[in-house]
């Protein structure tokens, strides 16, 4: 297909009645869905209607399903040599329309507009690593291991994968999978977030440009639960790769490897940033502030509790500093430069946080530091950042992931209560701690129970060499996204002994 066209065939905006109903992508072709529901896509500043979203049937999943199964084996016998060349033609795609998909980002999820660039950065990065994949899946031999025997392994191909990507991150987490995935010769269906899918759908059409991928190697189908539940029930698809809240992780891995898939889940957080007694306010204070309120608070390494260690006026110096900071931090439509908070995903979503802040000051006794619930937009989804207090250490403020421009503040008196707190947490995707001690980083960072730490670091994000290494319910299953772990997902081992 035409880059020309592309536009027409997948995501325009508007028809001459109104907003556009998406397409889905199946064996190269752009199809109407079977479904007769579809929801709006809004733009969280606005409120304005960007698109319809198909609520996709199971017969949408089993024609991507059976498109993608009958592409398979084709593209698995293309050389890697050729396959990697694909995706760096993906990748040059990309660059190339790195400030259209920044825009879209923004436009369709709400981000600021740094944090657009810096996903679709990180998105292209991880197409770079799957670039490597002829040296990624080299294999390796043993000679001699018995008189006249040897032994060699090689990776081959799991399949047909599909992959489960989240709202928060449209352009970068559906980049953690589809490079990878077509690179080690599988096929590939992405089910996007029905809240703003216009980014994947973009990318998806830049890979239909691409000569270089066949037909049937890279699907998309639109929905929510019945195509979720579709793919994770479909004969035909061997792998599934998940983002998202933590329930829904346990329920993908569940149902998926009951109907004999391999599965990654990569689910919730709840992180904390501890500030020691002699860490640098100038610098740590910033940072806490991009890592509580950046993308309105709206990801897995969003730092949700702040753990001041220190003695009483410490406390309130670290607290005072916090409440300046938030009160005055750029707030607001997150396409104006500058704004770090921008409006949530959608009115739903704040209005869900603003009830659980309200909780937690009627019910739980937190105070209130910073109050920004009496912001909001046209759309209904902006909240300004909030601060309270925890009272209580098994609050939800303390404990859930509430997902939003809401940071707790609780105040201890020791490394070893921060630790403490931090580790009965049930999940463990990052911590970070502010700190000028070498003795407390070090025993921090081997103490700590969580996959990423960040040392003076408000988001400790890998970069994509390395696997995104949630532990606990942060993770279910053992292989996370990008680096040497997305080649073991998405490969299988083949050992053969032989006797000459």
């Amino acid at each position: 297909m035409e880059p020309e066209t592309l536009a027409a065939a997948g995501s325009k905006r508007e028809t001459a009645s109104g907003p556009e109903t998406l397409k889905n992508f199946i064996g190269g072709e752009w199809v109407e869905s079977a479904a007769t529901d579809a929801i709006d896509d809004v733009d969280p500043a606005t409120g304005a209607v960007l698109a319809r979203v198909p609520l996709s049937t199971t017969a949408d999943v089993d024609a991507a399903a059976r498109a993608a199964r009958a592409a398979q084996p084709a593209w698995a016998a293309v050389p890697v040599t050729k396959r990697a060349r694909a995706v760096f033609a993906l990748r040059e795609a990309l660059v190339a329309h790195r400030d259209e998909l920044t825009r879209l980002v923004t436009e369709d999820m709400g981000k600021a507009l740094d944090d657009a660039r810096g996903e679709v950065g990180r998105g292209i990065e991880s197409t770079e690593v799957a670039c490597g994949v002829p040296t990624l899946m080299k294999g390796e031999n043993l000679e001699a291991v018995a008189t006249g025997i040897d032994v060699e392994m090689w990776r081959q191909p799991v399949g047909v994968v599909a992959a489960i990507t989240p709202f928060n991150f449209p352009a970068m987490i559906p980049l953690w999978f589809l490079p990878y995935a077509i690179a080690c010769g599988n096929t590939f269906i992405l089910k996007p977030s029905e809240r703003d899918p216009r980014t994947p759908q973009r990318i998806v059409e830049l890979v239909a440009g691409i000569d270089e991928i066949p037909d049937g190697v890279v699907n998309i189908v639109h929905g929510a639960h019945d195509a979720v539940n579709g793919l994770l029930d479909h004969p035909e698809i061997d792998a599934i790769s998940f983002v998202g809240q933590a329930s829904t992780a346990l329920h993908v891995m569940d149902r998926g490897t009951r109907s004999g898939k391999r599965v990654q889940a990569l689910g919730g957080a709840k992180n904390s940033m501890v500030v020691m007694d002699d860490a640098d306010l100038g610098k740590a204070i910033p940072a806490m502030m991009q890592s509580a309120f950046g993308n309105a608070g709206q990801r897995c390494l969003a730092g949700s509790v702040a753990v001041v260690v220190g003695d009483g006026e410490r406390h309130r110096e670290v607290r005072s500093a916090l409440a300046e900071a938030a009160a005055n931090l750029p707030t607001g439509n997150g396409a104006d430069e500058g704004v770090v908070c921008p409006p949530m995903v959608g009115a739903d979503a704040r209005d869900r946080l603003a009830t659980a802040a309200g909780r937690a000051i009627d019910e739980d006794g937190s105070e209130v530091v910073v109050d920004g619930r009496d912001r909001t937009n046209a759309a209904g989804a902006l909240m300004g950042p909030t601060i309270l207090t925890i009272a209580d250490r098994e609050s939800d403020l303390a404990r859930e992931e509430l997902f939003g421009p809401l940071l707790g503040l609780l105040e201890v008196g020791s490394l070893d209560e921060a630790l403490e707190f931090v580790n009965a947490s049930r999940y463990g995707n990052a911590s970070v701690i502010f700190t000028e001690s070498g003795a407390a980083v070090r025993r921090y960072r081997n103490e700590v129970e969580a996959g990423m730490i960040g040392i003076n670091v408000g988001v400790p994000a890998p970069v994509a060499w390395f696997p995104f290494a949630g532990w606990k319910d942060s993770m279910v299953g053992d292989l996370h996204a990008n680096g040497h772990d997305a080649i073991e997902f998405y490969t299988r081992k083949k050992v053969l002994t032989t006797r000459w």
